[in-house]
C-alpha cells in the first residue's frame, strides 16, 4: 500500500499546480491521471501573465523546447457582423500548447506521479481513502475535469442542475502552403461570437506551425453543424487552407455559479473543472485551475492534519474572495436579458465597436484586467 498525505486525481493544471503548492509545504504527495503525458489535450490555450506570475514560471526557460506566444490583443466580431481590432502593442498574455504546458507543469509539481492509471475504486476509511485497493491518503483532490471521478463520487446522485458548455476544437500544425495563405496573426487570436449570445468561435495561431480552431456554446443543439459553417466560412474568407485536417474533438465544461458541486467534503476537495470554475463570460478555464489548485494546496497545508470539512473550509472562502460568491442553481445568463428577435442586431452593433470590444470583451471577459494578481501566501 502506497502512502501519501494527499492524493490529486488529475495531473492537469488544476492538480500540477495543487501538488507544486503541497510539496513546497513539505506533504507527500501522489498525483493520479488515467493518461500518460505529455498527453494530447485540445485547447486554445492561452494564459494570462497573472498565471505566468503565480507559477514561478521563467518565461525565457519555457520557451527553449516549447511555445510561448505572445498575445497583443483580439480580433473582435460577430458571425455575420464587422470585427473590431483590439491591439495593446505589447504582451498581454499567451498562448500555449497543452500537450506542452501541462506535461511541463507536471514534471516540475515534485509529487510522485502514478500515470495511465485510472480511478478504478475509491473508499473512505475512517479518516483515510483507499483509492484502486493500493493508495492511502488523509486528503483526496479532486482535479479530473468536468467528469472527474471525485466529483461524480461527492455527488453520489450525480451533477443535477448544470448548465453545461459544450466546445468542439481541432489543434493542428500547419504546413508549409498553410502556413502562408493562414490569414491568421499569431499575435491577435480571432472571437466571433454567435448571433443569439450563447457561445463563440475562436482561431488561435501559435508561432508558425500550430492553430487551434474551436467553437463552445451553451446550447449544444446542432453544435457539429455550427462548427461545419464556421469552418466553410474561415475557408471562404481566406482565413485558412480548405483541405483534409484531424476531426473536431468534443469536450465539456460548467462555468463559475452554475453548479451544485461541492468544493470541501470531509477529507476532499475539488479544483478547476472537476469544480466548475471556468470563468462565466469568456469559459475560460486554466486561471481558475491553476489559481484553485494553489488556493486548496495552502488550505490542505493550513490544515495541519485535520482534515474536516470545516477545518478546509478556507479553501471555500478563498475562491468566494477570489471569484465571487457561487450560485446553488443555474443563473439567468445576461443574452436572456434581450428578446431573442434583438440579439443578433445587437451582438453585431456591440461587438464591431472598438470600444466594447476592448474594454468589455477583451480587458474584461477575456484578459481579467481588473483581477488583482493572486496573493502571496
Amino acid at each position: 500500500m502506497e502512502r501519501c498525505d494527499v492524493l490529486i486525481v488529475g495531473g492537469g493544471p488544476a492538480g500540477s499546480s495543487c501538488a507544486w503548492t503541497l510539496r513546497r509545504s513539505g506533504l507527500e504527495v501522489v498525483v493520479l491521471d488515467q493518461k500518460a503525458f505529455p498527453r494530447d489535450k485540445v485547447c486554445a490555450g492561452w494564459i494570462t501573465p497573472g498565471v505566468v506570475t503565480a507559477l514561478e514560471i521563467e518565461e525565457a526557460d519555457y520557451r527553449k523546447q516549447r511555445i510561448l506566444q505572445t498575445i497583443h490583443g483580439f480580433r473582435v466580431g460577430a458571425e455575420g457582423g464587422h470585427s473590431a481590432e483590439v491591439d495593446f502593442g505589447r504582451p498581454v498574455s499567451f498562448a500555449i500548447r497543452r500537450c506542452e504546458f501541462d506535461a511541463y507543469l507536471l514534471a516540475r509539481c515534485g509529487a510522485r506521479r502514478r500515470l495511465a492509471e485510472p480511478l478504478t475504486s475509491l473508499r473512505r476509511e475512517g479518516r483515510r481513502w483507499i483509492a484502486n485497493d493500493s493508495i492511502q491518503a488523509s486528503v483526496l483532490v479532486g482535479a479530473g475535469g468536468h467528469f472527474c471521478p471525485v466529483a461524480r463520487h461527492l455527488m453520489r446522485d450525480g451533477p443535477r442542475g448544470e448548465s453545461v458548455v459544450t466546445a468542439q476544437e481541432i489543434e493542428f500544425e500547419l504546413d508549409s502552403l498553410e502556413r502562408d495563405a493562414c490569414g491568421v496573426r499569431p499575435e491577435l487570436p480571432e472571437l466571433f461570437f454567435a448571433e443569439d449570445c450563447k457561445g463563440y468561435a475562436w482561431l488561435v495561431r501559435k508561432g508558425a506551425s500550430h492553430l487551434n480552431i474551436g467553437l463552445g456554446r451553451v446550447d449544444s443543439r446542432d453544435l457539429s453543424g455550427r462548427v461545419e459553417r464556421f469552418v466553410a466560412w474561415i475557408e471562404a474568407e481566406g482565413r485558412l487552407v480548405s483541405g483534409a485536417r484531424p476531426s473536431f474533438r468534443g469536450h465539456a465544461y460548467t462555468l463559475y455559479g452554475q453548479t451544485p458541486r461541492p468544493l470541501v467534503a470531509d477529507g476532499a476537495l475539488l479544483v478547476g473543472d472537476a469544480a466548475g470554475l471556468a470563468h462565466p463570460m469568456s469559459g475560460e478555464g486554466i486561471q481558475p485551475a491553476v489559481e484553485s489548485g494553489i488556493l486548496a494546496g495552502r488550505a490542505i497545508a493550513k490544515a495541519e492534519g485535520v482534515y474536516t470539512a470545516s477545518d478546509l473550509s478556507g479553501y471555500a472562502r478563498a475562491l468566494t474572495a477570489r471569484f465571487g460568491r457561487r450560485g446553488e442553481a443555474p443563473r439567468r445568463g445576461r443574452s436572456e436579458l434581450v428578446p431573442a428577435r434583438l440579439r443578433p442586431a445587437l451582438a453585431r452593433l456591440l461587438l464591431g465597436n472598438p470600444w466594447f470590444a476592448r474594454h468589455v470583451v477583451v480587458e474584461r471577459w477575456f484578459l481579467h484586467r481588473s483581477d488583482a494578481p493572486l496573493a502571496a501566501a
